[in-house]
């Protein structure tokens, strides 16, 4: 394989302007570099993305770790990183953490290898005193969908307690007063922190929810499925579903009507995140939508940015917040109109 000494010895340049060459640098004639470029791709050289990172101080890779590969959520998520890095013209080294400790470790420990010093971070189950030490020693270090506070400049996340009371409110606002919940058995912060929400709108209307009434479960259709039949099985009285997320909500709907149970007339449920599934369930699945793709875009940026030295405002954060979208598994029993 040609190297830098063999670019030079036969464009009979030194080995400096070989790598201005590359590194497209100033103090170079166009003849020279045209020269160079030739014998470069005669050679058949290729620049190494990691040497080149070192020496120009700019991230060569965008290091990414998601929970899970094959999740729309996180298919959503990694289609913004990736817009990015094709604008900015960087590698995506992308890995699942699987939301386990070791693996999350792991995750980012392969990234370190790689010389990654961009990285956009979803990490659930590292506690935060890891990631702040992580967030020292790799200058573009940016957690996305997790907050903390001694890094919360580098913190991409949204408003999970918001967004909890969003859909208690309204489905108070349509008449309902009988609540059950089917939740993630992952005690993370988004399921713990959509449930505080939950709880904190269905008090202010003097309504308890009762751990009888919350079922947890995978975040998945299956487990919104399993999580809706258990709950069937003690006989409680309910009007509304609150869903962790939309793919609990469609198992949960799913089996709703397998058991004869008509969504919205009957039963009325609402998701969280409004990934497509939310558009083609039947029917349509009323869901808070997450701005994912904005946020992954928004974490790719800032990570890069660190990554290059250009250090954005420290007091600015990066909250968002989920907004409700309005769709048909939600009946009005004020006006029996489904919303």
């Amino acid at each position: 394989m040609a190297t830098i000494k063999d670019i030079a010895d036969v464009a009979g340049v030194s080995l400096a302007t070989v790598s201005r060459v590359i590194n497209n640098g100033p103090k170079v004639g166009d003849a020279t570099r045209e020269r160079v470029k030739k014998v470069m791709e005669e050679l058949g050289y290729r620049p190494n993305a990691n040497a080149r990172a070192l020496v120009t101080r700019k991230s060569a890779s965008l290091g990414v770790v998601i929970a899970e590969l094959l999740d729309p959520f996180f298919a959503t998520l990694a289609h913004g990183i990736d817009a990015v890095a094709r604008r900015q013209n960087v590698q995506i080294l992308m890995s699942a953490g699987s939301i386990e400790k070791q693996t999350e470790l792991k995750a980012i420990d392969t990234l370190l290898q790689h010389r990654c010093e961009a990285m956009v971070v979803h990490s659930k189950a590292l506690d935060d005193k890891t990631l702040v030490e992580f967030a020292a020693q790799v200058p573009g270090f940016v957690l996305i969908n997790r907050y903390i506070e001694d890094i919360g400049h580098r913190c991409v996340w949204l408003d999970n307690v918001a967004g909890g009371q969003t859909m208690a409110r309204h489905m108070l606002s349509q008449g309902h007063k009988k609540f059950v919940v089917v939740s993630s058995k992952y005690q993370i912060d988004d399921p713990i922190q959509r449930l505080s929400g939950i709880r904190k709108e269905l008090a202010l209307s003097d309504i308890e929810l009762p751990e009888s009434h919350i079922e947890f479960s995978t975040p998945d259709q299956e487990g919104g499925e399993i999580a809706m039949r258990n709950l069937l099985a003690r006989g409680i009285e309910f009007t509304a579903v609150l869903a962790y997320n939309d793919a609990m909500a469609s198992g949960a709907m799913t089996l709703l009507q397998d058991h004869d149970v008509n969504v919205p007339t009957d039963v009325s449920i609402i998701g969280y995140d409004d990934v497509l599934l939310a558009k083609y369930c039947r029917p349509k699945l009323t869901t808070l939508h997450y701005p994912v793709e904005m946020m992954a875009t928004k974490a790719a940026d800032l990570a890069l940015a660190y990554a290059r030295g250009d250090v954005p405002d420290p007091s600015v954060t990066y909250k968002y917040t989920p907004t409700l979208v309005k769709r048909d598994s939600v009946m009005n029993r004020h006006a029996g109109q489904s919303t």
